[in-house]
């Protein structure tokens, strides 16, 4: 995790803005920049409280995606579609868990109890996450302290952060130590990610290209099976059942799932 203090040293939090950030999404996936033309973006940064761009990057995003469906569209029937995406918009669509209702009312609160941001020994701060209960149960005993905030709190400032956080990895737990951006800058990790492409399309093998007959949706016909679970795989298969894909979750009782974060 990063503090809120940034450096303009810092190769990591350039301010990007959002057509160029939807660009280099729309490069990567190896898609015509013609395309770019049928996209219209509103709302300027910031609409979150946060050290991120978070409001760049969930328009840009979903951008990236709904741009997608409509290219798909355009090759089924041949019309060009103009795609809108509002920043505000895109920021409570990444927010969506905290309005989501069934049946008029809230889901539980997917959040554990002792998760959350606490001080160690070091004056440095750690972020624990407990919601799946192998790792809530791990952190106990790790800590070797009650289920409660207060006891994990006293038990924390026996720790220096970055030995908790080295601690927990080696435990199998969730746990991240509070960084300032130069500090993941000079990271192992941080420098890593910081060589990698946003993300990468690898093919695994040859076969001839299928024609995309008239439909009622982009995605009508494709089928998914969706084996993932926590967050991004299955917010992914939700997108494409959103424009027409049909997407088969398969899962089983024994693993734990946050079903308000999908």
């Amino acid at each position: 995790m990063h503090s809120s203090q940034r450096s303009q040293e810092s190769s990591l939090y350039r301010p990007v803005e959002t057509r160029a950030a939807l660009a280099q999404l729309w490069q990567a996936a190896g898609q015509p920049a013609e395309a770019l033309s049928h996209i219209r973006l509103t709302g300027t940064e910031p609409v979150l409280p946060s050290s991120f761009a978070v409001g760049t990057a969930a328009q840009a995003s979903i951008a990236a995606s709904a741009l997608a469906a409509a290219e798909l569209w355009h090759l089924r029937c041949g019309r060009h579609q103009l795609v809108t995406v509002d920043m505000r918009h895109a920021a409570i669509e990444f927010r969506s868990e905290r309005y989501f209702r069934v049946d008029g009312q809230a889901p539980s609160d997917p959040w554990d109890k002792i998760a959350g941001i606490y001080r160690c020994g070091d004056g440095r701060w750690v972020r624990l996450h407990t919601n799946f209960p192998h790792h809530r149960d791990g952190m106990l005993a790790l800590l070797a302290c009650d289920y409660d905030k207060a006891a994990v709190q006293e038990a924390l400032l026996d720790w220096h952060a970055e030995e908790f956080e080295e601690a927990a990895a080696q435990a199998g737990l969730v746990a991240t130590a509070k960084r300032s951006f130069e500090e993941w800058d000079h990271h192992p990790q941080g420098i890593a990610v910081a060589a990698l492409p946003v993300f990468s399309i690898e093919r695994i093998g040859d076969a001839p290209p299928r024609p995309l007959p008239a439909a009622p949706r982009p995605l009508s016909g494709v089928r998914v099976l969706d084996l993932t679970r926590i967050i991004a795989g299955p917010v992914c298969g939700r997108a494409l059942a959103a424009h027409g894909a049909d997407v088969l979750l398969v899962t089983a009782s024994h693993l734990p799932s946050i079903e308000p974060l999908v």
